[in-house]
Parts: structure tokens; sequence; C-alpha cells
């Protein structure tokens, strides 16, 4: 039971060779380049879409931080999209991998720290250690602000894998129980085809919160560093 109930996580592979650098390429196929005279309505709202969305990112953040814009609009279409995919049937979903969040999570927050004390150190370090502390307090609060800082690429890692992964498994047991309750009573197996259906909207709207909440958390570390 455990070896199915997990085999959609794990990593295909062709030979004995992973797959998921070619997996990881393949959101690049559903944005078509824009045509530069007359793109068609597809393009339009792929345009819209991004602008509506670089213009609420970037609102908060200076001219230091809006040199992010690209890399933070390429996150948010990559991760959005990856989520998307992995909902199609036999398909794999590689934000389901932790190693593979905890690459996109350390780089990125690593970038926003250094970016932090090569601009303004003192404000950074500051951080560590508010004004007004005890002197009792003040080497236990910075071994503290410095785990919270330390943490915080982990957590961004662990929340995307948990939310995937915890819907591509209640998708995975009710639509199991389903298959099964369709040999033994027809209307609980027709209810549970509804409250599955349901929740694949709800993972829809999943995938693209995460991508959202995932490049916002970003979004807001590197608002407090630059």
């Amino acid at each position: 039971m455990n070896e199915n109930l997990f085999a959609p996580f794990i990593c295909p592979t062709i030979m004995g060779i992973s797959t998921l650098p070619i997996i990881m390429l393949f959101p690049c196929l559903i944005f078509s380049a824009p045509k530069r005279w007359l793109p068609n309505r597809t393009q339009i709202m792929q345009i819209w879409l991004i602008r509506l969305i670089t213009k609420q990112m970037m609102a908060m953040h200076n001219n230091v931080g809006r040199t992010w814009a690209l890399m933070l609009m390429t996150l948010i279409l990559f991760i959005g999209t990856t989520n998307l995919l992995g909902l199609l049937p036999y398909s794999f979903t590689p934000t389901t991998q932790l190693s593979m969040n905890i690459s996109m999570a350390i780089p990125l927050w690593m970038g926003t720290v250094v970016l932090g004390f090569r601009n303004k150190p003192k404000a950074s370090l500051a951080h560590f250690l508010p004004q007004g502390t005890p002197t009792p307090l003040i080497p236990m609060l910075i071994i503290i602000e410095t785990i919270s800082l330390l943490i915080q690429p982990l957590a961004l890692a662990v929340r995307l894998t948990a939310n995937i992964t915890a819907g591509h498994l209640l998708i995975h047991l009710i639509g199991s129980a389903a298959l099964a309750l369709m040999s033994i009573n027809i209307l609980l197996s027709s209810i549970t085809l509804v409250i599955l259906f349901l929740l694949t909207i709800l993972e829809l709207a999943v995938a693209l919160i995460q991508a959202y909440v995932f490049t916002l958390l970003v979004s807001l570390y590197l608002h407090d560093n630059s």
C-alpha cells in the first residue's frame, strides 16, 4: 500500500538516468514567445498577467529591489506551471521533491541576505539585536535571531513541498476510495467523486497560490534587505 501511495513522488528514470531536468523544461513549452507586431489572445493574456503580478510584487520595492523583477516573475511562472502540469494524469510534479525546493530557496534567500549586508550592513546587523534589549538577554537573542534567519530557506522549501504533496495524496486516496466503492455502493461512490472533483478544483487554486506565496516570501526577504 505504501509503495503504491508514494509511487507518484518517485522521480522517473530512463535507463537509470533521472528525467527531472527534462521535466523541468516542460513549463517553458506553455509560454510562447510574443510576436513583434500582432500577438494572439493567449499572448495578450500572458503579458497582462505578468504585468499585473509584476506591478503588485514590485510596488513595495526600491530601485535596487526592482532589479529582481525578472527573476521573481520567472520564479512564480515556473513554480505555478510546474504545479499545474503535475496535476495531469500520469505526470510528475518536481515541486514535491524537498531537495529541488531547497535548491531553489537557498540561493534566492542567500542572494537577499548578501544584498542586505552589501548595501546596508548596519541595518542588517541591527536585526540580530533590537534596540533596548536588556544586557543579560543579548547572547540568547542573537542566537535566536540567527537561527530564525537560517531557518527561512528551509521553511520556504518545506511549506511548498508539504502543501503540494498533501494535495496529491488526498487526490490519490479519495480517487482510490471512489473506485473501491463503485462495486459496493453507487450512491456513496458518486458522493466521493463529487468530493474528488471539488478537491481537484481546490488543488488547482493551491498550485497557483503556493507559487505566489513562495515568490511573495522571497520578495519580502528582498524588501527587508534591499
